[in-house]
């Protein structure tokens, strides 16, 4: 959300396991082989984080590997996984740097109250993510289900604070063609990321018309659940080509933020997002 495009496509594309292949008697794929996935597309979100007005925005990602260096890009979000890749028994530990650029009321803001309160800057936000995940779990020897957490800190004095986002994440192909997937996530903020987003100083509030509000200390901000679904419509899972993919996420602003007059006098604690795109596996 916050005017970045989520794509649904940005959500783990797990790599299908070679028996897969074979059962399906496609060609075997060294799991290792260098590749990049291009993808474009669109998605409907708020206006800002908390809003409950709406626009259509264009979005991008990317992910791959190469030379043995995994990369994927989530929004904004680029994170890059430096950690070998799975064993045989499974198990997958990730683990890197992460950075991203905050765009959340930069631009295009179409509540009047909110937009009074004036735009803010860019936030460009260092860390790192790990993670570990394994195969074959529930449905088949297939399925993936993960664990990841990320830490970001604000390098600017924008927000001058941090976002600790957990995760879990479950795929699984439906076939050959097609895969599907869901998450679970919150996101756990600092103080002054609170107060930079969700506050209103009297100055603000004299000229918007909104209430005065502090957040003084740290918390978790949101829950989010999401899925997503895609279809190759050229290749396979295996062998890449040309893919279709879409899918819908829910979020809720939580306790203080919730409480904040951006979300509860001029917006909505409940946010909405759907995404659609085409993306390409060289």
């Amino acid at each position: 959300m916050n005017r970045q495009c989520l794509l649904v496509l940005c959500l783990p594309l797990f790599t299908v396991p070679q028996a897969f292949a074979q059962e399906q008697a496609l060609p075997a794929v060294d799991p290792r082989a260098d590749s990049v996935t291009i993808g474009v597309g669109g998605a409907y979100v708020p206006s800002y984080e908390g809003s409950d007005d709406y626009s259509v925005t264009p979005g991008a990602l990317v992910r791959g590997r190469i030379s043995g260096i995994a990369f994927f890009t989530r929004g904004t979000n680029l994170f890059v996984d430096v950690f070998p890749d799975r064993d045989e028994d499974g198990w997958d530990i990730e683990l890197g740097p992460a950075a991203n650029l905050r765009l959340d009321r930069t631009g295009g803001i179409k509540d009047p109250q909110v937009r009074a309160l004036g735009k803010l800057d860019e936030a460009f936000e260092l860390g790192g993510w790990a993670g570990i995940g394994k195969a074959g779990v529930f449905t088949s020897a297939y399925d993936n289900l993960s664990f990841r957490v990320s830490y970001l800190r604000d390098l600017g004095n924008v927000h001058d604070s941090y976002v600790i986002s957990p995760s879990l994440e479950y795929g699984t192909p439906l076939s050959s063609t097609a895969y599907a997937g869901v998450s679970v996530s919150a996101d756990y903020v600092g103080k002054g990321y609170g107060r930079t987003y969700f506050g209103v100083t009297p100055v603000g509030a004299a000229a918007s018309g909104l209430s005065p509000y502090s957040v003084d200390d740290s918390g978790f901000k949101n829950v989010r659940l999401g899925g997503f679904f895609m279809h190759s419509l050229t290749g396979d899972l295996i062998r890449g080509g040309l893919s279709i993919g879409a899918g819908v996420s829910y979020s809720r602003l939580l306790g203080k933020y919730a409480d904040s007059p951006v979300v509860a006098e001029a917006g909505d604690a409940d946010q909405w997002m759907a995404a659609a795109g085409l993306a390409y596996t060289f």
